[in-house]
């Protein structure tokens, strides 16, 4: 655990990815162009000059390939295409320059565990036991009796295995049917998505977010998933099991590794892992000497309870976890998980933003939470998510919901019925609403993003915790480079409190989520309201 006397160290490096913010567009649900109510490509690179005002330095898209969206574009049918509902490849490569020009790099989505049913690889694979893309994909025989050839579940519901009557055998897919897994312990499959990767590095793209990573490989035996004991009813079926031979097998690490060098071939590319896992389990995926991952999704903020204590004990853990050299990552929200605002509410949403752009370590802003999406109403009539329809009550459409510009009808998203609902507060929570607004928690995430750049503690700086006797919903931190020292104080608290500044002089309040304190000279101690944060800025005598 950190302390008083543990300084973490500072990375001083300059590689993009390090120093900058990246920014999740989820395609569907940022910018229509043509009246289709679904986003696309061109309304990306319309809202470039946005990203641009607000401060990232990337933007992650997610996927835009050929797919019959059974799963809404994580089955893949063409990894070098773009599907015509989002636009076409010069589009694509439109928004690249695009976004080159305005300094802003572009992460695409790769989706190499599995591929859409309609594939041709798939197609051909299953066509019979003797074409040569037969084991481009994992099929088994049945069980005695035509039971499945094991326990393992699909993350969406149901058994992980469909039987084919052409092959008459079962194929493995560790989410829906229709989107069969790819064998990765063929070096043909390996072969073939390294050329994927390549085609779009040369395209300019400038990394990638790998889907779910820790599944690429699975256990050879193909033996039972043991049995969940802390399992109860109302989480997802998938729980039932511990995943213990269908996800994060040893031998993914060599799969990673060939990735890893086919982006090695380019210059200032990023490696990017979805990765659900515990920090001890998360951190491997760096890899042996940092042959892994530049950044293994660190989502350990979503899954933590929202308590300073929490908060600050799980910091101490992962970058002592971290392995040498290794850089650290964090993430409040996705297209997966259910928003912040939604989860710790409008005020703490505030407390977050800070949080999240004032840690060590690059982080991710998912679109929206600048303007304080929180959860949005679907009737039942609107559901779209394929896991909603499988298991009620999980489904990730209420994270998907369209960004809301301006209080037109359809809040500038499109001239259509948008393919999800806005929230009911659209009229009033939209940018151009809350772009010039004080007080607004985009103009917080916006004097964030422009810190961060002015002010390299923030970027790369190190990182010590601060302890906070009796004030135990009081997370503080410092963060130092060059001399100069930032310190962060959050209030997880809606009461009051007093935090000393320990006699330090020179203490000026450099933000707050409470406007109308900034460059306030301190004394002794720091006057904090309830759920306020504040970042403090005290130079070298």
């Amino acid at each position: 655990m950190a302390d008083d006397d543990t300084i973490l160290p500072a990375r001083t490096e300059t590689v993009w990815w390090k120093r900058g913010t990246v920014y999740q567009v989820y395609p569907r649900s940022f910018q229509d162009t043509n009246g289709d109510g679904i986003g696309d490509l061109a309304g990306i690179t319309r809202r470039l000059d946005y990203l641009a005002w607000l401060g990232v330095d990337a933007v992650w898209i997610s996927p835009i390939y050929p797919s019959p969206m059974a799963d809404y574009g994580y089955d893949v049918a063409d990894y070098c295409g773009v599907d015509p509902l989002f636009g076409t490849l010069s589009d694509l490569d439109e928004l690249i320059v695009q976004a080159h020009a305005r300094r802003l790099k572009v992460i695409l989505d790769f989706v190499p565990n599995h591929s859409s049913i309609e594939h041709p690889w798939f197609a051909e694979s299953r066509s019979s036991r003797e074409n040569p893309r037969r084991d481009w994909y994992i099929w088994r025989d049945p069980a005695p009796g035509g039971r499945p050839p094991n326990n393992w579940l699909s993350n969406f519901g149901g058994p992980a295995w469909t039987f084919d009557e052409g092959r008459g055998q079962y194929y493995y897919h560790a989410f829906l049917p229709e989107q069969p897994d790819l064998n990765w312990r063929n070096p043909a499959v390996r072969d073939a998505m390294h050329e994927v990767l390549r085609f779009w590095l040369d395209r300019g793209v400038d990394g990638f977010r790998v889907d779910v990573i820790w599944h690429l490989m699975k256990d050879e035996g193909f033996r039972d998933n043991p049995t969940n004991p802390a399992f109860h009813p109302e989480q997802p079926e998938i729980n039932r099991f511990e995943q213990v031979y269908s996800a994060d097998r040893p031998e993914v690490f060599d799969v990673i590794a060939g990735m890893r060098r086919v982006l090695d071939g380019y210059d200032d590319r990023v490696l990017i892992g979805e990765i659900y896992l515990p920090i001890e389990r998360l951190v491997a995926y760096y890899g042996s000497d940092l042959s892994g991952v530049d950044l293994p999704f660190n989502f350990q903020l979503i899954q933590t309870p929202w308590q300073a204590d929490a908060v600050g004990a799980l910091v101490d853990e992962y970058e002592d976890a971290l392995p040498p050299g290794g850089w650290p990552n964090w993430v409040l929200g996705n297209h997966d998980q259910p928003r912040i605002a939604a989860r710790v509410g409008e005020a703490q949403a505030r407390i977050a933003a800070i949080l999240l752009l004032t840690l060590r370590g690059t982080p991710t802003v998912y679109y929206g939470d600048e303007i304080g999406l929180a959860h949005v109403e679907i009737p039942p009539e609107r559901l779209r998510d394929p896991w909603g329809f499988n298991e009620p009550g999980h489904g990730r459409d209420p994270e998907r919901t369209p960004m809301q510009w301006d209080d037109t009808q359809h809040a500038g998203f499109t001239t259509a019925e948008p393919w999800l609902p806005l929230s009911a507060d659209y009229d009033t929570r939209h940018v151009e609403a809350l772009r010039d607004e004080s007080r607004s928690i985009l103009t917080l995430y916006r004097r964030l993003l422009h810190l961060r750049r002015a002010h390299p503690a923030l970027a790369v700086g190190s990182y010590r915790r601060l302890e906070t006797p009796n004030l135990d919903h009081v997370l503080a931190y410092d963060r130092a480079e060059a001399g100069e020292t930032l310190r962060i104080v959050l209030n997880f608290s809606p009461a009051p409190v007093v935090f000393p500044l320990s006699g330090e002089p020179g203490w000026i309040i450099l933000l707050s989520t409470h406007a109308g304190r900034s460059d306030v000279a301190l004394a002794d101690t720091l006057d904090i309201s309830g759920n306020e944060g504040v970042v403090l800025v005290r130079h070298p005598a």
